[in-house]
């Protein structure tokens, strides 16, 4: 094993940025129920309600229209909950269209949720996208009907980083009368977003993907939108998501959208010439490789390449014993041995699917990280394919 490390899965999760770490530091000793009203519970709640103040505005949304939630995984099944709900008593029930329609590569909080409301009886259809991950935008606008309800489109990718034009689809969208939510995940802090220009009904992001911490999400809900509560009990979040509010795990998310907003530009140049040399790298190196995911419209930082004749969970770990920390696809998804569903979607055949890696650099990262990743890699996928029955270019 080697005692280097190269931390290549930020789109799994990321480090704590410093600044986090001593705003959550200085926070440890603020125990006060933000819902209480003595003093303790009142301090809490002004910093929760500074916290929602500043992260709203970093989406240009406005401060009563953001919800936390404890992740971006509640915050993706409380949108689409609301389209299965018969509740005469929420604010959903001014909503009666409840067919939903999401793509063939969202998050599988997303697709898990849609087999959900497809057991209660929801009618939910999947939209295609091309081979490089992009929504078919002619047929979003043959198959939208006058049942359709919810419209949900993820911004960014997480497994090959592909950039959707979410203004242009949710304006197609909102011309059926339909309501549109986007996953932005893996979008907020990597790349502008502003929810009023985008035109967005419901958009959802989380705090650990911004080197901020785990536990804690939020999803965007427009004014005036139907909306109805997937966690029941007490008033909290104005009665929009029961539970003590996570007060920590909320100012921490503060932090780093305060941090992203003066580091973010700056670090999309960095990863892009990353990226660049990082790809360069593995071309040279190495043969018979595919790389996945648009060419342009990507995340800064997401590279998936796909190794032919190799097994992607075979070079993950001997990339590990190197100290280089890579993935095969959605950490949500890792206990599978399914090849990757948006790799499949893409029209990659299941054993190019099966031989992919993806990498997502972060702020941390170093052009001799970077170095060191090809040079590793050129000779694992050397000794993978060696050994390999389904190689045969030896």
């Amino acid at each position: 094993m080697s005692d280097r490390t190269v931390y290549l899965d930020h789109n799994a999760t990321t480090p704590l940025h410093p600044e986090v770490k001593k705003a959550l530091s200085e926070a440890f000793e603020m125990y006060g129920n933000p819902s209480s009203l003595h003093r303790l519970g009142r301090e809490a709640r002004a910093k929760i309600e500074v916290a929602r103040q500043d992260i709203a505005a970093f989406i240009n949304a406005k401060p009563e229209e953001i919800i936390f939630t404890g992740s971006g995984s509640e915050a993706n099944n409380t949108v689409l909950s609301i389209f299965s709900c018969s509740s005469k008593s929420h604010e959903c029930s001014c909503f009666s269209r409840k067919d939903v329609m999401t793509t063939t590569i969202e998050h599988p909080c997303v697709l898990e949720s849609s087999k959900c409301l497809r057991d209660k009886g929801t009618c939910v259809s999947t939209l295609r996208v091309d081979k490089d991950g992009k929504l078919d935008l002619d047929n979003l606008g043959h198959v939208i009907s006058d049942k359709t309800g919810l419209v949900s489109v993820m911004t960014a990718n997480n497994e090959i980083g592909t950039i959707q034009d979410i203004k242009t689809i949710a304006k197609m969208v909102h011309a059926k009368d339909a309501l549109f939510h986007t996953d932005a995940v893996q979008a907020v802090g990597k790349i502008p977003i502003d929810v009023r220009e985008l035109d967005v009904d419901f958009l959802t992001f989380s705090g650990h993907k911004i080197y901020g911490p785990k536990g804690v999400g939020a999803i965007y809900v427009k004014k005036g939108v139907p909306f109805c509560p997937y966690i029941h009990g007490g008033h909290q979040e104005r009665g929009r998501r029961a539970g003590t509010e996570n007060t920590l795990g909320i100012i921490g998310f503060a932090k780093a959208v305060e941090m992203r907003k003066s580091e973010m530009l700056t670090e999309t140049k960095k990863l892009l010439q990353l990226k660049a040399r990082l790809k360069a790298g593995i071309e040279k190196n190495i043969p018979d490789i595919k790389f996945n995911g648009h060419p342009t419209d990507c995340l800064p930082g997401t590279l998936n390449v796909s190794f032919e004749g190799t097994e992607g969970e075979a070079i993950l770990l001997y990339l590990d014993m190197e100290g280089i920390a890579v993935s095969t696809g959605s950490a949500c998804a890792s206990g599978s041995l399914d090849p990757s569903h948006v790799l499949l979607a893409i029209g990659l055949a299941a054993e190019f699917a099966h031989s992919s890696i993806r990498m997502s650099l972060g702020r941390d990262n170093t052009e001799k990280d970077v170095d060191y990743t090809v040079a590793k890699m050129a000779q694992v996928v050397k000794r993978v394919r060696s050994i390999s029955t389904a190689y045969s270019k030896k």
